[in-house]
């Protein structure tokens, strides 16, 4: 392992592709701690104590802890995550979008023009929001000269702050290694790690938790690591038959290969969907006058609940299937199939393959989908039976870990594939690497 990883410094192009992304890396981490003008700090960290079981505490964590800071990099790259979310929606409606995916290289570049189009008119909504929200909290004295200036600066430095993110995403996209976007994110996750270690080693030293249930948590977050890493690579191959080519005088065999379905083809979206919908009866609770919706909303709808638990795991399992049916088409897949005179042994080709696909697709959605709610829902377990804060639960699972071995999985896949291409071994000598595409 020594000896590959002192290979990845000996190839001048990779070389300079990791320290590119180490920059930028610094870049983004020192964007964060930049506050935006007008803000009292602790008036702010007054306010912000408390706030991990919330829907801000999810976004904060995304963000490495910007929002919290609220720095100019408060919205971090979510704006374009939720642009491209609903440009890939609308591609499977609306006509033009879905003319647009079929353009190939075009295509994709005006798809990508109107994601950024999207990002900014995101991001100025929210920070419109943000700037009015700070501004509310006038008991804690969040905001020091509150008025349309502050709501234009706050605008216009977030929409700045959330531009530049994703100006850096694409640059380490382009000029590093791996895909920028999705780097940045794991980067905002794990920059939390450190805290969350530091106040559960507070925990063990003040005697809230025994030496036992600490070796214990170690070992049990190797096997969800573990876990969450086969979830990620497993798939069912469906072999597939090629014909035979006449080249000039000569007679090709006819090629067999396979289509990898994904035993987890929606990724983490299906969580991100469920723990927006879930924190809808608390927020909605808060803006209805009716005292037993919010006590309802109150017991039944907290984290620490069995009954929030049971429907954040259904609606997982529902836009698991939900978020498969709209970026997987067997339809599609199918007349490509046909298109290049590929088949599906002892399959016709056309509608009986479609429908072959589709029914291998929805059996291993299921066991899929219900892993993926465990893994969601595993940090509660931990942070309620293990008597542990939900920061440091939450690297047990949920969106978090599931980011974070996707993304490692697929720079190291990339990594490999360039050691590879110049003759060196690579970094898991023996072993096949699969990253989700």
């Amino acid at each position: 392992m020594l000896q590959s990883m002192n290979s990845l410094f000996k190839i001048p192009d990779l070389r300079r592709r990791i320290l590119f992304v180490l920059a930028m890396v610094v870049v983004y981490r020192v964007g964060g701690m930049v506050p935006v003008p007008g803000i009292d700090a602790q008036g702010l960290l007054n306010y912000m104590q408390g706030m991990n079981n919330t829907l801000f505490g999810m976004y904060d964590m995304f963000v490495g802890g910007s929002f919290t800071k609220m720095s100019v990099f408060a919205l971090g790259i979510m704006p374009y995550i939720s642009a491209s979310i609903i440009i890939q929606l609308l591609g499977s409606v609306i006509p033009f979008f879905q003319r647009l995916s079929k353009e190939g290289e075009e295509g994709r570049k005006k798809l990508t023009q109107y994601t950024r189009y999207g990002t900014v008119l995101l991001a100025a909504a929210q920070s419109f929001g943000i700037a009015k929200w700070l501004e509310s909290q006038s008991e804690y004295g969040v905001v020091l000269h509150p008025g349309i200036g502050f709501i234009l600066t706050t605008m216009i430095t977030i929409i700045a702050g959330t531009i530049f993110i994703m100006w850096l995403g694409e640059q380490m996209t382009e000029h590093g290694i791996g895909n920028g976007i999705s780097l940045l994110i794991f980067i905002g996750i794990i920059a939390r790690f450190p805290y969350a270690i530091r106040s559960q080693i507070s925990e063990l030293r003040a005697g809230n938790m025994s030496l036992f249930m600490a070796v214990f948590l170690v070992a049990f977050m190797v096997v969800i690591v573990g876990a969450v890493v086969m979830l990620t690579q497993g798939q069912r191959r469906i072999r597939v038959q090629y014909p035979k080519k006449v080249v000039g005088r000569k007679i090709y065999s006819g090629q067999s290969t396979y289509i990898p379905l994904r035993v987890n083809t929606a990724g983490v979206i299906p969580i991100i969907f469920a723990q927006a919908i879930m924190f809808v009866p608390s927020t909605v609770a808060t803006l209805v006058p009716w005292d037993f919706l919010r006590m309802f909303a109150q017991r039944y709808f907290v984290m620490s609940h069995p009954v929030y638990w049971f429907f954040y795991g259904l609606l997982i399992i529902f836009f698991t299937y939900f978020y498969t049916a709209i970026v997987f088409n067997p339809v599609d897949l199918a007349d490509n199939l046909k298109r290049y005179g590929a088949v599906v042994p002892q399959k016709p080709p056309g509608k009986k393959t479609a429908e072959f696909i589709d029914r291998i697709l929805t059996r291993i959605t299921l066991p899929g989908s219900v892993f993926l709610a465990l893994i969601a829902i595993m940090p509660f377990f931990i942070g309620t039976f293990g008597r542990v804060n939900y920061e440091f639960a939450s690297f047990f699972g949920g969106t978090g870990l599931l980011i974070v071995v996707g993304v490692a999985l697929d720079t190291l896949q990339q990594v490999e594939s360039k050691m590879v291409e110049r003759h060196y071994e690579g970094l898991l000598k023996g072993q096949k690497m699969r990253g989700r595409r």
